[in-house]
């Protein structure tokens, strides 16, 4: 093989001046290479630092057996896409041979796709398992944002009682109308918390325990008597003490989610001689209201 001379530091075999064709070149980096010599060897043979020329000069033509370095993966390899073609999924590949679903999907990728070997029913059941997993890591999250929360609120003074509970009456509490003047005080809830939270309100702006009447109201297909003790006890009174219990008709063409062990109705809380109480509620309202419009201008 003729080699062409080139000018010391040329660095493109002898293209920029002229001295050489890239097709000569071609010819004899291809000769070197199937002779068995390296991409070095063949680089300094031919004075070509350009890698880009140099990979062109060599394009379509495999490095000899001795250049190439062992893979530790290359087993790994070739026995995911033996388990591919029999059939098996990028999750029991990985469980197979330990490795990630990207080396797998990078190995596999251009292997046709298994068809799907688990019934309907199956495929449900394993999608089943993976919501109640999540759900599951959900309620962590979400118990550890409420004892976050709890934490932040620490020790609630009378006024912020005070506030809650106005708030919380005009929002859950009767009242009275421009076309229907009646100024009562009547709350009722079905939790206990807020019933709780409504009656600790109550001592707060100076109701006394003898001015509280208390009643239960529930549908007539519920547990009355389990409903009516529930309550007496979350207030402190006897069963007797209660005023008769409103029972809401059953209606069978509803479909009713406040059913089972744990529905219990409405307790609700009425105040006598309450018009003063009702008046200031209304006052305080209504103060409260400028205040957040002024805070929000």
């Amino acid at each position: 093989m003729n080699e062409i001379r080139r000018r010391p530091g040329d660095g493109t075999g002898g293209l920029r001046t002229g001295a050489a064709t890239f097709e000569t070149l071609r010819e004899q980096a291809v000769a070197l290479r199937r002779e068995g010599h390296s991409r070095r060897a063949i680089r300094d043979r031919l004075a070509v630092h350009n890698n880009d020329l140099l990979n062109a000069l060599l394009q379509g033509e495999p490095p000899p057996e001795w250049t190439k370095r062992p893979n530790a993966k290359d087993d790994l390899r070739a026995r995911a896409r033996e388990l591919r073609l029999q059939g098996l999924t990028y999750d029991r590949i990985q469980l197979e041979l330990g490795c990630s679903k990207s080396s797998i999907s990078l190995w596999v990728r251009d292997l046709p796709k298994p068809e799907r070997q688990r019934t309907t029913e199956e495929a449900a059941e394993i999608a089943r398992r993976g919501w109640e997993k999540t759900l599951e890591q959900r309620e962590v999250v979400r118990r550890q944002v409420k004892r976050d929360a709890a934490a932040e609120l620490g020790t609630m003074t009378e006024r912020e009682l005070f506030l809650v509970g106005v708030g919380l009456y005009w929002a859950e509490g009767s009242k009275s109308k421009p076309y229907a003047r009646r100024e009562k005080v009547t709350f009722v809830n079905s939790d206990p918390n807020m019933i709780s939270m409504f009656r600790a309100w109550l001592g707060v702006v100076g109701v006394e325990p003898e001015h509280i009447r208390y009643r239960v109201m529930i549908h007539e297909s519920g547990d009355v008597t389990g409903a009516e003790q529930f309550w007496a006890d979350l207030v402190g009174v006897e069963r007797s003490q209660l005023q008769r219990t409103t029972l809401k008709k059953h209606n069978p063409t509803t479909v009713r989610k406040n059913v089972g062990a744990d529905y219990r109705g409405c307790l609700v809380i009425h105040i006598l001689k309450c018009a003063d109480l009702y008046r200031r509620i209304e006052g305080w309202w209504s103060q409260m209201a400028v205040e957040a419009r002024r805070l929000t201008a």
